[in-house]
């Protein structure tokens, strides 16, 4: 019977992903040589060249990205094999889960997510990250585990679980003349407002209703950050409009009205997306379930729950 060295497996994935022979001996801690040396031998075991010169680069065969997913499921079930607690013991499980998401999704559901982990998962940790579009490859490479927002993820095999539509709401100051009525796009215009702008130019769910009815209104003050607009309103007489999850979390603490603004049309809907490797991990699937149950104001139990999309 035929033997391998299983440890050019993980050369190969280091070479796939840094795509030059220094790089990958970086990542791996091995000498130039011995990484050109095993890549040699994954040539001669594969009998394809795996990655040819493009420049300064290494370019991937067709071959070479055939095997990249393989590869790369292949080393997390086997750090799975060692990592994971006798049983799926969940108690025992001692991680930190990444989810990149909206700053307002942390603000919404991060104590009912936390509370849930500390319960379960005592020695785990839960870390959010800000959301970001400069990193695509997050979820494939292993530096996020769930990445949440309403985005299409561009990688074909990342899974996927609709979570809620998106809907906008604005919220003012208690007492704010704002509030007495209900809100017409006419009333909504005449306001001052704050705005939520992540990114210079990015399109406006708010703006393009209004445009449609041959409206615009009077921003004076733009944020980066979704959690600050309602701060911003709480301390002035402006307006400020956001997803209505983060408002209704917000509102109470800073003593806001929250003011539905029925001429908006729903926006995207908000997904779960994660990466195919972590299907069968116990402590990632108990995290998939736990995010719905969050948002649905319940408490996911231990078990898996075949029924649920996000289980899966």
């Amino acid at each position: 019977m035929k033997t391998y060295d299983l440890n050019l497996l993980r050369t190969l994935d280091a070479l796939l992903a840094a795509g030059s022979v220094t790089g990958a001996a970086e990542r791996l801690h091995l000498s130039v040589p011995a990484t050109s040396h095993a890549l040699a031998r994954l040539r001669e075991l594969t009998g394809d060249a795996l990655l040819v010169r493009a420049g300064r680069r290494l370019v991937p065969t067709p071959r070479a990205l055939a095997l990249r997913e393989p590869v790369a499921q292949w080393i997390a079930q086997a750090a799975s094999l060692i990592h994971t607690p006798p049983g799926d013991d969940l108690a025992a499980t001692e991680r930190t889960f990444v989810v990149r998401a909206p700053d307002g999704f942390a603000i919404a559901f991060g104590a009912a997510l936390g509370t849930a982990l500390a319960a379960d998962m005592p020695r785990a940790q839960l870390r959010f990250v800000t959301e970001t579009h400069d990193d695509p490859g997050a979820l494939r490479e292993g530096r996020v585990d769930l990445d949440i927002g309403t985005f299409r993820p561009r990688d074909p095999e990342i899974e996927v679980v609709e979570l809620f539509p998106q809907s906008m709401i604005a919220v003012v100051r208690a007492g704010h003349p704002f509030a007495d009525r209900p809100a017409t796009a006419r009333r909504y215009v005449t306001q001052a407002h704050v705005d939520v702008q992540r990114r210079p130019g990015a399109p406006s769910l708010v703006d393009d209703a209004l445009a449609a009815l041959g409206l615009s209104r009077r921003v004076v003050v733009t944020v980066a950050n979704a959690s600050a607009a309602p701060v911003i309103a709480s301390r002035s007489d402006f307006v400020a409009t956001l997803s209505e999850r983060l408002a209704r979390a917000m509102a109470p603490g800073l003593g806001l009205v929250v003011v539905p603004l029925p001429f908006l049309p729903r926006g995207e809907t908000v997904v779960m997306a994660w990466h195919p490797r972590h299907a069968a991990d116990p402590a990632h699937a108990w995290l998939r379930r736990q995010v719905p149950a969050a948002i649905a104001g319940t408490r996911a139990g231990r078990g898996h729950r075949k029924s649920s999309p996000a289980s899966t």
